[in-house]
């Protein structure tokens, strides 16, 4: 019964990713003084018993409805988030109206904007709101609703109420997980109501997201990747993914293609 027990370095990798949010395989290579492949089949295994959920390059402890640790997932791919927050501010010109909804990566989408002048911006993330609010160039309008304690996302019915008396030029949104079929997913069916409604109330949808949301997995479905204009992320090795792109006539760039 392998689920009722586990090698000490099972053991000791499933509490280390239980400890962070995630384990990388070239970190545990080095922790333990194991080959690469070593750690895959250890990672692996743990995937099979569903005690690890598998990402690029590692492994996150599964939190259940629960999402990751705000924090946590604020410093996951905090580079690549940069520059797919520059690449969506690229796209929106001043005097723009605009919603931006909860994320670590549309938050990085609000810090590139701070230059900009004349926007309009709806939020149901109260950390957008607090970092924009100070720019007198920028109109700041807050959604209502119940506040999330955890990241200062504002959900529920009424923040849907209040999304739909808009009509915006842009929205930028995120998601939890990207399945490879281009379902976009969430783990707070609150939050999925105000991100459609988000859709539903925009002209053109640019969806922001670091690759290892193509690794991950999440319970609620917002919508599908098809219902986006543009989609830009740092690099998409899912051909499954690209081909819905070319399909739907969704934009996609890549911040990092080059990168190898």
């Amino acid at each position: 019964m392998p689920d009722m027990y586990l090698p000490p370095r099972h053991a000791e990798i499933l509490q280390m990713a239980k400890d962070r949010g995630r384990v990388l395989v070239d970190d545990l290579a080095a922790h333990f003084a194991v080959t690469p492949q070593t750690i895959r089949k250890d990672l692996n295994d743990l995937c099979d018993q569903r005690l690890l959920s598998r990402i690029h390059g590692g492994a996150l402890f599964p939190s259940g409805i629960e999402n990751m640790e705000y924090e946590a997932r604020r410093k996951i791919a905090a580079d690549e988030k940069d520059a797919i927050g520059k690449a969506a501010a690229e796209l929106i010109p001043d005097n723009a109206s605009l919603f931006i909804n909860i994320g670590t990566t549309t938050e990085a989408v609000s810090k590139a904007l701070l230059d900009h002048s004349g926007l309009m911006v709806i939020t149901n993330n109260i950390n957008v709101a607090n970092r924009m609010r100070v720019y007198p160039s920028i109109e700041v309008v807050i959604a209502g609703g119940v506040v999330r304690g955890s990241d200062g996302g504002v959900v529920g019915e009424a923040a849907v109420d209040f999304i739909r008396q808009f009509k915006v030029d842009y929205a930028v949104i995120g998601a939890s997980a990207i399945d490879h079929d281009g379902a976009l997913l969430d783990f707070d069916f609150r939050e999925v109501k105000v991100a459609q409604a988000i859709i539903a109330n925009a002209r053109h949808v640019i969806l922001v997201s670091d690759r290892t949301k193509f690794e991950r997995t999440a319970p609620v479905r917002i919508g599908h990747l098809s219902q986006v204009n543009t989609m830009i992320t740092d690099r998409c090795e899912i051909e499954s993914v690209r081909r819905i792109c070319s399909d739907a006539g969704v934009t996609l760039i890549e911040t990092s293609a080059a990168g190898g």
